[in-house]
Formats: structure tokens, C-alpha cells, sequence
């Protein structure tokens, strides 16, 4: 695999960084979610690999239950391929969801971890998220799982997923570093994490805080929020680009693409990296051609009034 340098090209041209939760780690806007690579071909993922690259998409987002860890076995056997060295890249994964139940005790943690880079190939990940909140949980131990992996130089820093921010708050108190991250479902057709703040002292279903405020916590502390299932509605029921159960939404999206001379997914990761709470947009596509497309996102700067057009195509309706 060539590793692509794309620093004499316009800066527009470029998927933008974000320095993860204030940190020194430089990861893109964009993040290509290994989610469904597990049943491709090495060579296939590793020309997704040098599409991403060449777009300026350098963040990869993994889980250890990801085809049942196979999904991280490919990705390493692609990259093997290759010559793309390590640090010009940002690998992620996430564990913490078992077969029936949820584990964040200390020793599944370190064994995961561990799992993973053997899976990965990789001596570190630039960052480990906890995949779900853990009832069960008991933060001492998680803090020891950390302190240990960091040390030991396996883990570079840490985030969770789909926590409300007294689960954060909580968590962090026992944590020796802070958490950079919190990946979380939204989309322009998953938007329960503005909902409620645009229908604050309203009497309607819109108006139900269910998350604590999170995106407002994250923005005050510093957290990265990244955005699982960017290009879908529901939990897992499809993509909301071309449904029927869309047709204003796709109708706008559509109008704008043509307007930027893009398509209407790559608006919709923009719709996402408009928002100043400056998220990374995990995208799943396992194709080089529309992974391409997506990355356009990065040079579409939509107006005020262009994003809430967006808002209230998806069926939603300002107070």
C-alpha cells in the first residue's frame, strides 16, 4: 500500500483534524468505521486503507466484536501489505460488550486490549473506548485496567461510549487521565441529542432530556464527540439517504449536494461537522468510490440557515 502525502494540496482539500479532547493527538473529522470489513478481502481493505489516506481520512474505528474480532484481523493483514507505517495512522477500538451482558471489570479490560493489538498487529492503540456503560462497573477497577495499559505503553489515551455525563463524571473521579472521547449515535435523521436543548420548558416528546445534556457536556469539558451510525436512522434499520421514509429530507440533501457539485451523503457528514461542537463523523462504507465521495464533506461549509433547513426536513419542528 502507498501511503499518499497530500500536503501540497489545498488545505480545503484536506478532511480536517481535530485534536482529540484537547489532546496532541491529531485524528481527522472523519473516521472510517472497520465495523463490516470482516468479510472482505485483505486487498480490498487495504485499497480502502489508501483511499481513506489519500482523502486525508487517517482515523480508523474498531471493536474487538467487530466480526467476532475478525474484522481487526484483516484490517492488519491489509496493512501488512502495505507501506504505510504505523504512526501516520490513528487506530481505535472499543471493548466491553460480551455475548449477553456488559464487562468492565479490570481483568477483561487488559485481556481485550491485549486481544486486540495481537489481532491488530499493532504494539498500541492511540485510544481505547469502553463500548457501553457497565452497570455492574466498578470504576477502581477500570482506573487500574487504564493506569495499567498506559504504563505499560499499549493505550496512549482512553474514551468511552454512549455514557450520559454523570456516568462520565462518575468514571472520571477514579481516572488518572481525562477521557478524550465519547462516541455517540447522531445523524440528520438520529437528532435526540439536540432535541431537547432546542425545546428546553416545552411540553412535548422533543423536549425529553433522556441524555443529560451530553453534547453541552462534552462541549464544556472538552470531549470529543464522535458519531456512530452518521448516515442511519433507528438503531441499526438502514440509511436514510434514498429511503422513502425520507422523501424531504433527500429532497434537501439532494438540492444542496447539486449545489456543491457533491452527493447528498457527503452534506450529511457536513450537516454533522458544521455543529461547533466539532465531532468526528464515523462512516461504515466499505466502498473506495464513496468513501471518496464523504470526504467531500470536509470543503461544504453550510450556512445557519442551510443545517436547520436540514433539521427540519428529518421531520423535526422548531418550538
Amino acid at each position: 500500500m502507498r501511503y499518499i502525502d497530500k500536503t501540497d494540496q489545498k488545505e480545503k482539500e484536506m478532511v480536517q483534524r481535530i485534536h482529540l479532547g484537547g489532546s496532541n493527538i491529531a485524528a481527522s473529522a472523519i473516521i472510517m468505521g472497520c465495523m463490516r470489513i470482516s468479510e472482505m478481502s485483505p486487498q480490498n481493505v487495504n485499497a480502502l486503507i489508501e483511499k481513506s489516506l489519500e482523502v486525508g481520512i487517517n482515523t480508523f474505528d474498531h471493536a474487538d466484536l467487530y466480526g467476532g474480532g475478525a474484522s481487526e484481523e484483516v484490517f492488519a493483514k491489509a496493512m501488512a501489505m502495505g507501506q504505510v507505517e504505523r504512526e501516520e495512522i490513528i487506530l481505535q477500538s472499543k471493548c466491553g460488550i460480551r455475548p449477553g451482558f456488559f464487562d468492565s471489570s479490570k481483568e477483561y479490560i487488559v485481556t481485550s486490549t491485549e486481544q486486540i493489538l495481537k489481532r491488530l498487529h499493532t504494539d498500541y492503540l492511540d485510544v481505547l473506548l469502553l463500548h457501553r456503560p457497565d452497570t455492574l462497573m466498578e470504576p477502581e477497577e477500570v482506573a487500574e485496567a487504564f493506569r495499567q495499559l498506559y504504563d505499560s505503553g499499549k493505550v496512549r489515551a482512553f474514551g468511552v461510549s454512549n455514557m450520559n455525563p454523570m456516568q462520565m463524571e462518575f468514571l472520571g473521579s477514579f481516572l488518572p487521565y481525562k477521557l478524550l472521547v465519547n462516541q455517540l449515535q447522531f445523524s440528520a435523521a438520529h437528532t435526540g441529542m439536540i432535541d431537547s436543548g432546542l425545546n428546553v420548558n416545552m411540553k412535548k416528546e422533543a423536549g425529553i432530556d433522556r441524555d443529560g445534556s451530553i453534547l453541552e457536556y462534552c462541549r464544556r469539558k472538552g470531549i470529543t464527540i464522535q458519531t456512530w451510525s452518521s448516515l442511519q436512522y433507528g438503531f441499526f434499520e438502514g440509511t436514510f439517504l434514498g429511503s422513502d421514509r425520507y422523501p424531504e429530507l433527500n429532497l434537501v440533501l439532494e438540492r444542496i449536494a447539486r449545489e456543491n457539485n457533491a452527493t447528498a451523503g457527503a452534506v450529511a457528514i457536513a450537516w454533522i461537522l458544521r455543529h461547533p461542537a466539532k465531532m468526528q463523523a464515523v462512516v461504515g462504507t466499505t466502498k473506495e468510490k464513496r468513501l471518496e465521495e464523504i470526504a467531500e464533506a470536509s470543503r461544504i461549509s453550510l450556512t445557519r440557515q442551510e443545517w436547520y433547513e436540514i433539521y427540519r426536513a428529518a421531520g423535526n419542528v422548531l418550538p
